[in-house]
């Protein structure tokens, strides 16, 4: 039986290189192996923090552009955006009923972005997860492909899902898994390789954003910090989490082992060798998406038919998992029995 895949992915900033080792080949795959495999632009997401609306309207579009630019394809796959979709919302309200505000006052992220609120930590900031739960609640999902720095909410929403069944009944959710990447699942920043690559809290320098020109894309590598073994070393390990990342991106740009490009570049001169590699083959990697983007974002009623598109399909099927929790929690007037 092939699953039912969720992911969402948030539509603020520019996305990057970890976006799309960590989220966006995940997402392209599953299109193979969902059934059906569903994806969300999590615009409601985005107001937990200040924004400003009319960047947020441009920046769900320009996401939309960089899936399809990937390979999502409509047809194989439902694409929407999570503010067309009114059960999403009402979920998250239903769902706090079986959540802990301790967990969510432990939440990492919630810690690190309420700290970094001057004016505003709005309520939003630590609801976040559970709405981020409705949201694959939702659809029944099996399957989460995420990175590694949400494992701690994929853990949440299960805890959720099965307090909800233990409380109200045994099978109305579906208590999901995450599935996160062999190799890839956390992308370092090049210049920062104890930090992840962000585009908040990481470096420009060290971020490689996918829209980024080629000779861009180059530099940044050959600025990339390594270490300072002399002869140079290149090997993963704990201690070398510059090289390390600098391999692993090359593995997964490349789909081999990272212990091939270990083997590979064995003979090398020193770090400029893996350095330029790298950089080639990202450059040669994100070429394909960013001429098929170029045509994509200047058709805007085009990705709004795509997104309104899958808010339909997404509706139909969020709707059913939405009045069998009502149903389940007594909330508005009984279902009438099934006919035959």
């Amino acid at each position: 039986m092939s699953p039912v895949i969720f992911s969402g992915i948030q539509p603020t900033g520019r996305k990057h290189l970890g976006n799309y080792i960590g989220a966006i080949t995940q997402y392209v795959a599953g299109q193979d192996r969902g059934d059906p495999a569903i994806y969300c632009i999590v615009d409601l997401h985005a107001t937990t923090v200040a924004y400003d609306p009319a960047e947020l309207r441009d920046r769900v579009h320009d996401t939309t552009a960089v899936l399809l630019a990937a390979g999502l394809d409509p047809e194989r796959c439902i694409l929407f955006r999570q503010g067309d979709v009114a059960e999403h919302t009402e979920l998250c309200w239903l769902l706090t009923s079986v959540t802990a505000l301790g967990e969510l006052n432990r939440m990492h992220q919630f810690r690190e972005k309420s700290s970094a609120q001057r004016e505003l930590i709005s309520a939003g900031l630590l609801l976040y997860p559970v709405l981020q739960a409705a949201d694959v609640l939702a659809y029944r999902a099996h399957e989460v492909p995420v990175g590694e720095d949400q494992r701690e909410h994929l853990e949440l929403m299960r805890n959720i899902a099965e307090r909800f069944n233990g409380r109200f009944g045994e099978g109305t959710l579906v208590v999901p898994e995450h599935r996160i990447p062999p190799v890839g699942a956390r992308v370092r920043d090049l210049q920062e390789p104890e930090r992840k690559m962000s585009t908040t809290g990481g470096s420009e320098q060290g971020t490689v954003y996918l829209l980024d020109d080629p000779a861009t894309i180059r530099r940044k590598f050959k600025r990339a910090v390594t270490d300072s073994d002399d002869p140079p070393v290149l090997r993963r390990s704990d201690d070398k989490a510059g090289v390390t990342n600098l391999i692993e991106i090359l593995a997964a740009v490349r789909g081999v082992a990272p212990s091939f490009v270990e083997a590979e570049l064995a003979g090398a001169r020193g770090y400029g060798d893996l350095k330029a590699a790298v950089g080639d083959a990202v450059v040669d990697e994100l070429a394909p998406l960013q001429d098929r983007y170029r045509q994509l974002r200047a058709q805007e009623q085009a990705l709004e038919d795509v997104l309104a598109a899958g808010a339909g399909k997404a509706r139909a099927i969020a709707a059913a998992t939405l009045a069998d929790v009502r149903e389940a929690m007594g909330v508005g007037p009984p279902q009438p029995p099934p006919t035959g």
